[in-house]
């Protein structure tokens, strides 16, 4: 795949806010035929120093919320103001991904980057935690790092070379997930059925209420990605409206 966006974000003093494999491009590939719509307001959860926050806003013109728990939002703001971001369009907000601080229904979709696998293991989270804050009809996408299959109850000794059995918890492959993102009640995928085929190593439905896409993206040491998109569920009202006006 060739950045384009990306690359204008590939300077020494950007790349030195990266912790681990290039966030923004792993963003621009997520959102490749994203269905946000323009002007949108949109979460960026678990947004670390605010490097996809500013990418949102620079390259798609969202209303960006960079909600993060570790970060300093004063740092942040210098760091967008830096960036020429009007102050408006995008605001650093100190928040817990489990209790997050904003009214319902408040976002038109949820982006997260190589974040999610800290917070949202939990079989209740999308339901209890997350979804309450997307509009009806809004979208999360979602980027997580992964294992091609678990090996959890019999972790390979050159694994833990480097890593904890704790830390690889947060890494788990596609069955996994299929079966935490499967639980939710308040989402579907937005594919039809055999959309799911796999189309050129990218796309396969993986099960309910989730698209996955595996990936190995440039600079990730080959580890593999995964990528889901979830779309709330629209209430009945809102159904008849769009249905009107397809008809009309």
């Amino acid at each position: 795949m060739y950045y384009e966006k990306s690359k204008k974000y590939d300077t020494p003093d950007l790349r030195s806010k990266i912790m681990g494999p290039n966030p923004i491009k792993l963003e621009e590939e997520l959102l490749l035929g994203h269905q946000i719509p323009d002007h949108a307001v949109v979460c960026d959860l678990g947004s670390g120093q605010g490097l996809t926050s500013v990418f949102l806003a620079k390259e798609y013109g969202f209303t960006v919320y960079a909600a993060d728990l570790w970060s300093d939002p004063a740092e942040n703001r210098a760091f967008f103001d830096a960036m020429g971001v009007d102050p408006h369009q995008l605001i650093p907000v100190k928040a817990d991904a489990t209790a997050l601080p904003f009214e319902k229904d408040f976002f038109d979709a949820v982006v997260s980057t190589d974040s999610y696998n800290y917070f949202g293991r939990d079989e209740r989270y999308l339901d209890d935690k997350l979804l309450p804050f997307v509009k009806p009809g809004g979208y999360l996408y979602i980027a997580i790092p992964g294992m091609k299959h678990d090996c959890h109850d019999h972790l390979p000794p050159e694994l833990l070379l480097s890593w904890t059995p704790e830390q690889l918890d947060y890494i788990h492959d596609v069955a996994y997930w299929t079966r935490i993102v499967s639980c939710c009640q308040g989402g579907r995928s937005p594919l039809r059925p055999g959309d799911g085929e796999q189309r050129g190593g990218l796309g396969r439905l993986a099960g309910p209420g989730q698209r996955v896409r595996h990936r190995r993206p440039q600079g990730n040491g080959g580890r593999r990605r995964q990528v889901f998109e979830l779309h709330r569920h629209c209430t009945a009202e809102e159904k008849i409206s769009k249905k009107v006006a397809l008809d009309s």
